[in-house]
């Protein structure tokens, strides 16, 4: 075989490989989903089980299936809308723990006292689980939507603050002496060698919070009632015995959990160079 011959099999090996690679990630997980399906539908069929299977689950559900998006009045509305305003939520509590993680992460990490001296309520405070700040947002705010928006907001801001503090402190000392060298000001400093250099932690912050934040607004949902959002959907249809539409939401969750972490690995690659992504 001449090398003329040679390059265009071996590009079609690479095509194939690369076509190969690409089936491979959608048939192995959709085999894992079917599986589990049959798995849950033959659970579902034994003696004393509870829980409805995924048929029945679709054979009840199907009308919310079919129009997500229908709005009764008050909190009576499809689950496209019941998410769309939990997301809502999200975004301003989780925008707010963005601004304030990043801000005080980076105040922390450049002052070593004040590391010492924060970094045991930090550590405290992040322990703290969503559904405990309910009651003490309510008692302190007196309303139910500000009172979620503290939630997410105090439930989502840790891991950012306290990844973006280790990215500061990770700027390696070169960098700094170089800064010093060239005498930077603050500014050029900031946006030069301080902040491209900790990125990649804060990036890492931002993707845990932002899941975070997906729990605690549908935690704080629960408990709030006459709320529009998933987490109230889930609690009123527990209320009146629906386990399919508890189920059926429990998979809008898991979605858009899943967008949502896709979306900031996203904006990640589109940000951050291929060698500084973690």
């Amino acid at each position: 075989m001449t090398l003329a011959q040679k390059q265009p099999a071996a590009r079609s090996f690479k095509m194939s490989s690369k076509m190969r690679g690409r089936l491979e990630d959608i048939l192995a997980p959709l085999v894992v989903f079917v599986v589990l399906l049959i798995l849950w539908q033959l659970f579902s069929s034994l003696p004393g089980a509870t829980l409805p299977g995924p048929i029945k689950v679709v054979q009840e559900t199907w009308i919310l299936i079919l129009y997500p998006f229908y709005d009764r009045g008050g909190t009576d509305k499809g689950l496209a809308i019941q998410v769309f305003e939990s997301l809502k939520r999200v975004a301003i509590g989780y925008s707010f723990a963005a601004v304030v993680g990043i801000s005080v992460g980076i105040l922390v990490g450049l002052n070593k006292l004040a590391a010492k001296g924060f970094d045991p309520l930090f550590q405290i405070l992040r322990t703290v689980p969503p559904l405990a700040w309910v009651p003490i947002s309510l008692a302190a705010l007196q309303q139910n939507q500000p009172a979620a928006l503290f939630v997410i907001f105090i439930t989502a801001v840790w891991p950012i603050l306290i990844n973006t503090a280790v990215g500061v402190r990770q700027i390696p000392q070169d960098y700094n002496n170089v800064a010093k060298v060239l005498q930077l000001p603050q500014r050029e400093y900031f946006f030069k060698i301080l902040f491209p250099a900790a990125l990649p932690y804060i990036f890492t912050g931002l993707r845990i919070a932002i899941g975070l934040a997906w729990l605690a607004i549908i935690a704080a949902e629960i408990v709030m009632s006459g709320i529009v959002g998933i987490g109230f959907f889930i609690w009123n249809a527990y209320q009146n015995g629906q386990v399919s539409e508890i189920i059926l939401a429990l998979v809008y969750i898991g979605l858009v959990g899943w967008a949502l972490d896709k979306l900031m690995a996203w904006i990640q690659t589109r940000i951050l160079p291929e060698s500084q992504r973690q």
